[in-house]
């Protein structure tokens, strides 16, 4: 149960007469949460950002990464810098509450002190509380919204698109709502979204003759003044996932299409353009350079929480580049002085939704309550305890992934195991409960067959070698998303910096070099292929949980992470 800030100085007072004593770190934080969510509205146009909530409507922990590494001009830049490195380039003062939301350092003490972060009811507190006092606002919604969760899932978002709209989105894209196929979008957004929540995507047409499946760009009057929203819906869509769920659609970067609808939408009137992006921080960056005439891009995908943003220059002037972070965790507020058609200035804030800092919004409290209620006891199944921080992010490994690898290769008695380089998925504190939630915030997708594969080293290498490149091609535009691939068993050598074909050295197993023409027994999970499809092995989710009830008590992962050449000194790993 949340508390309000008079129930929370109410509290403080009672405890202080019995002499108790709380906190004080905590105590520091609610005196800040004025500071943290009192902001003063500025301007004529506001904006509301989230983006990548992954279906999480309850309060959750999320540990920040320590690798993100930055490879040639993108060293040293946002998004790539992790830790103190982060903290001294966006002058966010270290140890205190917005240390603790924005980077991964202490971790386990500042999450205990602070509490959860994110929920739709908190998060819905703090929208209306913005939305009161900037008259007008709208509520944008980058996309990852539908998909996480084990209710999304079996609900097939049902959940999510309800809890949206009670939300108050206006306008969203998308990357991970394709995965419930093409007719369940469309569903969506001609039964639930119709004249509630317009989606928006420049870049996906049909494959046949090219037609618009979404609506480009919508413009919307705030305060009088015209505001288009370009929709940008990830563009690797078919490629980081299976392409039989959208097989008539197409996608891409499309940057000669995003230049004629901006000037198109700037044609019928419109003083402000922004883009609703899930491209990724490092494709947006480079798009804000080569498009002319963009505002602000309200950017997604690679869950980088940023405190200010990127101000990028190009042809026509500059352009504002954000990214909102995820899970719920966070929700941008951009003020915008629009004078004479243009955008004169602006003031931006990141804020973190802290759910013991915000009250529950009761109609959003009360949907959830409802929504779950079918689901309790599937969600509540006690599966172990862990020992250890359990946590998924970072270019490499978490140990959430390393489970999931040491619980493959175990019950598949594989040798090697790969699971994908996902950013989503919520954090567990040592000494918590492992429960069928818990499970399937890592595993819940609409493609969770596992695979056992006889691969020859030969593959192995060029398997890691395809990723590395989605990963660390100095061009923005060649990256298709998500980290590296969790690799279990295997150990391997990593040099960002090579070329193409040149990233992976020194492939072992049980410390000896791996054979080109020896086959390996190797496990996985999440396969894009149709054929993995339909020879449907089990569900990732039985296989995990049936490792973590044989074993009840998880002990502290031993990371299984590569030893990286030319890394030495980048401020994008810890």
């Amino acid at each position: 149960m949340s508390m309000n800030r008079r129930e929370f100085l109410q509290m403080l007072a009672v405890a202080a007469a019995g002499g108790m004593t709380l906190h004080s770190d905590f105590v520091r934080a609610e005196k800040a949460a004025g500071t943290l969510y009192d902001m003063p509205g500025f301007g004529n146009v506001s904006l509301l950002h989230m983006t990548d909530c992954h279906a999480q409507l309850l309060p959750i922990y999320f540990r920040e990464p320590d690798v993100n590494l930055g490879i040639g001009d993108m060293r040293g830049r946002a998004p790539h810098l992790v830790g103190d490195a982060f903290l001294t380039h966006f002058g966010v003062p270290a140890g205190g509450i917005e240390a603790h939301a924005y980077t991964y350092l202490d971790f386990e003490a500042a999450a205990r002190t602070y509490g959860k972060v994110g929920g739709f009811a908190h998060l819905a507190t703090l929208v209306k509380r913005m939305k009161a006092s900037r008259p007008g606002a709208l509520l944008l919604d980058g996309g990852d919204t539908w998909q996480g969760s084990g209710t999304a899932l079996w609900t097939q978002a049902q959940d999510m698109v309800d809890a949206a709209k009670l939300l108050g989105v206006d306008v969203m894209t998308l990357h991970w709502e394709a995965t419930y196929g093409a007719e369940r979008v469309k569903e969506v957004e001609g039964k639930d979204f119709a004249g509630a929540i317009d989606i928006v995507a420049q870049n996906v047409k049909t494959t046949d003759f090219e037609d618009p499946v979404f609506k480009p760009y919508v413009i919307k009057r705030i305060n009088g003044v015209p505001v288009a929203i370009v929709g940008q819906a990830f563009p690797y869509t078919p490629i980081a996932n299976p392409r039989y769920f959208t097989p008539e659609w197409s996608f891409g970067i499309q940057d000669e299409r995003m230049q004629e609808m901006v000037n198109e939408a700037r044609a019928k009137g419109a003083q402000v353009v922004v883009v609703l992006s899930h491209n990724g921080m490092d494709v947006d960056l480079k798009m804000a350079s080569q498009v002319t005439g963009i505002d602000v891009i309200f950017g997604g995908h690679t869950h980088d929480g940023m405190p200010k943003p990127s101000i990028v220059d190009n042809a026509g002037g500059k352009t504002l580049v954000t990214n909102a972070g995820s899970n719920g965790k966070f929700l941008g507020v951009m003020d915008l002085d629009v004078r004479d058609g243009k955008v004169r200035d602006f003031r931006y804030h990141l804020m973190p939704v802290f759910s013991n800092l915000l009250p529950a919004d009761p109609d959003m409290a009360a949907y959830i309550d409802k929504v779950r209620a079918p689901f309790l006891d599937r969600l509540g199944e006690k599966l172990a305890v862990t020992e250890g921080l359990l946590y998924r992010r970072g270019n490499f490994n978490g140990s959430w992934d390393q489970l999931i690898l040491d619980a493959l290769m175990a019950e598949k008695d594989a040798e090697i195991a790969f699971s994908p380089g996902f950013r989503w998925g919520t954090t567990l504190l040592p000494g918590d409960t492992i429960t069928m939630e818990q499970l399937l915030d890592q595993t819940a997708i609409t493609y969770p067959f596992t695979t056992v594969t006889e691969m020859k080293g030969s593959m192995i290498k060029t398997v890691l070698e395809d990723v590395c490149d989605n990963l660390f091609n100095p061009d923005p535009y060649y990256q298709q998303g998500g980290d590296m691939v969790r690799v279990g068993g295997l150990q391997y050598g990593c040099d960002p910096t090579a070329a193409m074909g040149g990233r992976i050295l020194d492939m072992t197993l049980n410390g000896k070099p791996i054979d080109a023409d020896k086959t390996y027994k190797v496990a996985g999970w999440a396969p894009v292929s149709e054929a993995a499809r339909d020879a449907a092995g089990e569900p990732v989710w039985d296989v995990v949980a049936r490792y973590l009830r044989s074993h009840k008590t998880i002990a502290p992962r031993q990371l299984n992470m590569p030893s990286l050449k030319g890394m030495a000194g980048n401020p994008g790993m810890a």
